[in-house]
């Protein structure tokens, strides 16, 4: 068995949505003061690689901890979907996938974008899928998407359209991944627990890949 971390570290000065606030990490307590190590720690709930509940964008929607745990791990596949200069995934792009999307639980979409992780490129002209092609990998029977940006809608829409498709179907988010170029074949186990926190609108998880 082999375990790929797909998660990037919180720290003060990691990236975070424009208009968000980085986390604060505090030693409050010290060994040599106080005989131990703690630290408080102050962040929004989606902060780095994290998960959007169907709370998020839907009213009245359910919560992280409203859902089974089994929610957060499953089946999943990487579709590779480098676009150069094209900015949107379509359906043409996943159709060839269509027997392997009825077999998983979660599909991640691999677009590279990673590498612009902690520079300013990362927040602009990143691939995303169109509302067509989001509408139509929904109808499968996923538990949820994840990538390798920072959302799944272009920055600065204000109708979040390709959150609320997945959404209203608990089709749960995982933004901000990485190291997606480096799990190997079609298939493995994905794992991509949040924080059990009341009312969760999101939580930053632990995302790995499980050969």
């Amino acid at each position: 068995m082999k375990i790929i971390d797909l998660s990037h570290p919180i720290s003060p000065n990691m990236p975070v949505y424009p208009g968000s606030e980085p986390p604060v990490l505090i030693d409050r307590y010290s060994i040599d003061d106080d005989g131990f190590l703690e630290k408080k720690i102050i962040m929004y709930s989606h902060t780095g690689t994290h998960m959007d509940a169907p709370a998020h964008m839907i009213k009245e929607a359910k919560t992280l901890d409203q859902l089974p745990v089994e929610h957060f791990f499953g089946k999943a596949f990487i579709l590779n979907v480098g676009l150069g200069d094209k900015r949107y995934i379509d359906i043409d792009e996943l159709e060839p996938h269509q027997d392997l999307l009825n077999d998983i639980e979660f599909i991640l979409l691999n677009t590279g974008w990673s590498k612009f992780w902690g520079s300013e490129s990362y927040f602009h002209n990143y691939p995303v899928l169109s509302s067509e092609a989001a509408s139509w990998l929904s109808n499968f029977d996923l538990k949820g998407i994840g990538s390798d940006t920072i959302s799944p809608d272009e920055i600065g829409v204000t109708d979040s359209p390709i959150h609320k498709i997945f959404l209203r179907r608990n089709i749960v988010i995982i933004e901000n991944l990485t190291n997606l170029d480096i799990v190997s074949g079609n298939s493995f186990t994905f794992s991509c627990f949040p924080l059990k926190i009341e009312q969760a609108d999101g939580s930053p998880v632990r995302a790995v890949a499980i050969i």
